[in-house]
């Protein structure tokens, strides 16, 4: 078996091969596009050994786990963050990476994550395009509001985007090129709308036949939306053995200080997927009303104030609401409060 390190970067793709003793077997770059990996492993191929490789999660690695894999390669993709704890450097360059997760592959202490199957990629993509979407659109909006505050026009409705607003911003007389912004910013307004409309309609379609949607649209706060995004994002629930683990991927539990008898609480690890985390919250501004959750999210947020008390409260509450998901999901059931008849949810 020989041990591949690979650093990627945005034109090239540095390897370090080592062999079983660590002893290096060769090293050199190749572009990182799909003719040029298959010639890096059919060059690879004249040692006629197998070959196992890590490299580091990034944007791109994807692609080039999947290029080498199909040419027969072993290949995990490492945490970032953990290979640099695993191998700290005094110098850092782009070969000596290479060699680092090649040593870490030989050694086996690559820290792999989990990479989801092309399904659930897809899944994911769709419901990060349709955010990346909104928020491309709630820009727009907010910038059409700072026209008509520069131009000091009041805005006396409460939906400037619905009909009363849309006739309002019809009749107003604004100097350019504040106009010309104006009128450029509500049709992309629209052709946004349009857009997002269409990826409401195939995340519904496509969520009805999901396995955990269904479920995860009991959960107060969770509509079509937000239940196809958390779907996607956790993939594969098997991977979590406990709620405590599901909560802990979102990234919504603190970190820990713990040196002799100091035990100190910081701020979120935010170590998971954003888009999780991003969706755990949302639901759970809606869900702070519902009965199951309104005494602890008012108790949480009376304790620690005005200051910080709502904020610490909806994550608090999210947190809640990924181990309550844990146990649904788990057992095939939809969400009932502690106390009902069948309980899930703790």
């Amino acid at each position: 078996m020989l041990y591949a390190g690979l650093d990627l970067s945005r034109k090239r793709l540095d390897f370090h091969l080592l062999d079983g003793e660590g002893a290096t077997v060769e090293f050199g770059a190749a572009p990182p596009d799909a003719d040029r990996l298959l010639g890096l492993t059919r060059r690879l191929a004249r040692h006629g050994q197998p070959i196992r490789a890590a490299i580091e999660s990034m944007n791109g690695a994807r692609f080039v786990h999947d290029q080498l894999e199909r040419a027969g390669w072993q290949v995990e993709i490492a945490d970032a963050q953990k290979v640099k704890g695993l191998a700290p450097l005094a110098c850092k360059t782009d070969r000596i990476d290479a060699w680092v997760l090649a040593e870490l592959a030989r050694r086996e202490l690559v820290p792999a994550i989990w990479l989801p199957d092309p399904v659930v990629r897809g899944e994911r993509e769709r419901a990060r395009w349709r955010l990346h979407l909104v928020r491309h659109r709630s820009s727009l909006k907010q910038r059409v509001h700072a026209v008509l505050l520069a131009h000091g026009k009041p805005c006396p409705v409460s939906d400037l985007f619905g009909v009363s607003g849309r006739l309002l911003l019809e009749r107003l007389q604004l100097s350019e090129p504040g106009a010309g912004n104006l009128r450029a910013s509500l049709r992309l307004i629209d052709e946004l709308d349009r857009a997002i409309s269409g990826c409401e309609a195939e995340l519904r379609r496509l969520g009805a036949n999901h396995r955990y949607v269904p479920l995860l649209r009991t959960v107060p706060g969770i509509g079509w939306v937000l239940a196809y995004t958390i779907a996607a994002e956790i993939g594969d629930l098997a991977r979590f053995s406990s709620p405590g683990k599901l909560a802990g991927y979102s990234g919504l539990c603190p970190r820990v200080y713990q040196s002799g008898e100091s035990d100190r609480r910081g701020p979120l690890a935010k170590q998971g997927p954003k888009y999780l985390r991003w969706a755990l919250v949302e639901a759970a501004v809606h869900a702070r009303s519902h009965p199951a959750y309104h005494e602890r999210y008012q108790r949480t947020k009376t304790r620690l104030g005005k200051q910080r008390g709502a904020k610490v409260a909806q994550v608090d509450l999210a947190r809640r609401l990924a181990e309550a998901i844990w146990h649904m999901l788990t057992r095939e059931q939809p969400f009932a409060p502690a106390g009902a008849a069948k309980p899930v949810a703790a």
